[in-house]
């Protein structure tokens, strides 16, 4: 009997202080190892440079470290562009914030490619970092065959190290195009060269006396210069010579 009643006592101690041992643990251990009653809105820090950020982070309990960059010249170095969680939401504290931080991005200059073989402009840009990213080709009577008309972004304008240029390579002149060359101040042969190479031909020769400049120098031609035919013509030129008389003479001994 006594026996009986001993073992009762001790059942009930058991469950005396497992019931204690239960609610110790759902409402002491359990919210504070869960932080259940520690909730709070998570604090805005972009806009702000690392080191205050993760100050002001550490201050309300969170941690925080640098998870992502972003390359971009709209903001400076080392400025929080964003963060996870979003500012404003209930976390619990200590909770990790990640945060993303502006670098900036290194810039080239531009070189000039105008006028260049497509091969020296790669080279160019080679070795300024950057690359030719898109070619166009088009007739285009200012330019020899070949070369590069035109490119985008321009000469000395910066842009990101890795980036491409835009390129125009001329294919020369268009057929049925005739761009009429300076011929003046070359002398006569020159001039028929440089019109042979512009597929015209010198027309009528005038004379001029001028004892101060060397003998068939052209003084002036018939059609300006940059003039574009839609045919072939000859040009009419003046040159200039010593002594009319002997052009004269050469003229009327002519068979």
């Amino acid at each position: 009997m006594k026996l009986n009643k001993k073992l009762k006592q001790y059942i009930l101690a058991f469950g005396v202080v497992s019931l204690g041992a239960i609610i110790l643990f759902e409402f002491i251990i359990m919210p504070a190892y869960t932080r259940h009653d520690k909730d709070q809105y998570l604090v805005d820090v972009k806009g702000k440079t690392l080191e205050n950020a993760i100050a002001i982070i550490e201050a309300e309990d969170f941690r925080a470290i640098v998870s992502d960059t972003m390359y971009t010249n709209k903001v400076a170095s080392g400025i929080v562009v964003d963060q996870y969680p979003k500012p404003h939401m209930k976390v619990k504290t200590g909770r990790t914030v990640r945060l993303k931080i502006s670098i900036s991005e290194k810039l080239v200059s531009i070189p000039n490619l105008i006028g260049q073989s497509l091969r020296s402009a790669e080279i160019t840009l080679q070795q300024s970092g950057l690359r030719i990213d898109t070619v166009y080709s088009e007739y285009n009577p200012e330019y020899p065959k070949g070369t590069i008309a035109w490119q985008y972004p321009k000469a000395n304008d910066t842009m990101k190290k890795g980036l491409g240029i835009q390129i125009t390579v001329s294919k020369g002149l268009p057929p049925d195009f005739y761009q009429v060359p300076n011929v003046i101040g070359l002398s006569l042969n020159q001039a028929k060269e440089h019109l042979a190479n512009a597929r015209l031909k010198v027309g009528k020769i005038s004379y001029h006396e001028d004892q101060d400049l060397v003998p068939y120098t052209v003084l002036d031609q018939s059609i300006s210069e940059g003039t574009v035919l839609d045919r072939a013509m000859k040009i009419n030129i003046v040159v200039s010579v010593l002594d009319l008389q002997d052009i004269f003479n050469q003229l009327t001994t002519e068979p």
